[in-house]
C-alpha cells in the first residue's frame, strides 16, 4: 500500500509540474505577443496618458508583462533650404510623405531613409552636407513615422516598398545618378528593395544595419534589461504573425547577396544595438567588388556625422566621387 501511495504522490507532483510549465509557457507567449504588438505599433501623442509613478508592485509587474508603448515620432525641424513636399502611396494605400530639394548643376540625387522610431527630420544634418557636396536630396518618412500614414512598422520587411516608390519618383522626374542612404532599419530596407525589386542605384551608403529581425529583437531585449532569449525568439515569431510575414526570414544577410552596386558601410564600435558580428556578416554577404567598411571607434548607435564629422565627410565624399 505504501508503494502505491508513493507512486500516486509522484504522479500528482509530476502533473503539478507539467501544469506549472504549461501556465508559464502560455504566460510567456502572451507577454511576447503583447511586446511584439507594442514594439511595432506607434501611438499618437494624444493617445497616451502620462506615465504615473507607482510603488504598487502589481502595477509595475503588469507594465513589465505587457511592455511599453511607443509614440509616433513627430517632425521636429523643417529644412532651411528650398524644398517641395512629395506624396507617394503604397499598394495598401498608405500615404508616404517626402521632402525633395534640388541644387544647381546637381551631380546626382541622394535619397535618405531613417531608422525605426525616427523620421525624415532626423536626417537633415546629412542632407545639408550632401547638398553642399552638390547633390539633390530626397528625405522619406517611412510608414507610421513622421507625417506618413499608418500606425505600425514591420521593422523593414514591407518598408522596402517605400524605397522603390522613392527611387521610381526620382527616376521619373529625370534624375540619373541616384544614390540611396539608409541608417539602421533604413539601411536594411535599401538592401531588401534591391533584392525585391531589382532596382539599380549608382551606389548605396549603409549605416548600422541589423543582420536580422531576430538579432534586432535580441538587441531590444538587452536595452529593456531582459535576457536575449527566449525574448528574441518568441517576439520574432509574434511580430511576424501579427504583421503578416515570417519574422525568421527577415534576414539582411540574404538581401545583401543581391547587392552588386558600390557600397559604403559604416558602423560605430560602441553600438549596443548592432554588434560587430552582425555588421561583418552583412558586409561579407555583399558580392559587390566595390565595397568598403568604415568603423567609427567612438560612436554608438547614433548619427556618425555628428559623432565624427571630419571622418564622415571624407568617407562619404570619396565614395560619391567613385
Amino acid at each position: 500500500m505504501e508503494n502505491v501511495k508513493t507512486k500516486n504522490k509522484f504522479r500528482q507532483f509530476g502533473k503539478l509540474v507539467l501544469w506549472v510549465l504549461l501556465v508559464q509557457f502560455i504566460l510567456i507567449n502572451i507577454s511576447a505577443s503583447l511586446y511584439g504588438y507594442k514594439l511595432t505599433h506607434f501611438y499618437k501623442n494624444n493617445g497616451l496618458k502620462k506615465s504615473v509613478s507607482s510603488r504598487n508592485i502589481f502595477t509595475k509587474t503588469w507594465k513589465l508583462f505587457t511592455g511599453p508603448k511607443y509614440v509616433k515620432s513627430p517632425i521636429t525641424e523643417i529644412p532651411q533650404f528650398a524644398f517641395e513636399t512629395v506624396k507617394l502611396n503604397t499598394r495598401d494605400h498608405i500615404h508616404i510623405e517626402a521632402w525633395y530639394s534640388r541644387v544647381d548643376s546637381a551631380k546626382g540625387t541622394v535619397i535618405l531613409f531613417h531608422g525605426i522610431s525616427a523620421n525624415k527630420s532626423n536626417m537633415l544634418s546629412e542632407a545639408y552636407e550632401l547638398r553642399w557636396l552638390g547633390y539633390n536630396v530626397m528625405l522619406i518618412d517611412l510608414r507610421a513615422h513622421g507625417n506618413s500614414g499608418g500606425n505600425y512598422t514591420t521593422a523593414g520587411f514591407k518598408e522596402s516598398e517605400e524605397v522603390k516608390l522613392a527611387y521610381d519618383y526620382a527616376s521619373q522626374i529625370g534624375n540619373k545618378n541616384i544614390f540611396l542612404y539608409g541608417v539602421s532599419m533604413g539601411a536594411v530596407i535599401i538592401m531588401k528593395a534591391i533584392s525585391d525589386y531589382n532596382i539599380q542605384p549608382a551606389g548605396i551608403i549603409l549605416e548600422m544595419p541589423f543582420a536580422s529581425l531576430h538579432d534586432h529583437l535580441k538587441a531590444r531585449a538587452r536595452t529593456l534589461g531582459f535576457p536575449e532569449e527566449p525574448f528574441g525568439l518568441l517576439v520574432t515569431f509574434w511580430v511576424g504573425l501579427e504583421r503578416g510575414f515570417n519574422g525568421f526570414k527577415h534576414n539582411t544577410c540574404l538581401y545583401a547577396e543581391k547587392v552588386n552596386c558600390p557600397v559604403l558601410m559604416q558602423w560605430g564600435a560602441l553600438d549596443n544595438y548592432v554588434q560587430r558580428g552582425e555588421i561583418e556578416s552583412v558586409y561579407q554577404h555583399i558580392p559587390s567588388q566595390k565595397k568598403k567598411l568604415v568603423i567609427y571607434e567612438h560612436a554608438s548607435h547614433e548619427s556618425l556625422l555628428n559623432n565624427e564629422p571630419k571622418k564622415w565627410r571624407k568617407e562619404v565624399s570619396d565614395f560619391l566621387q567613385l
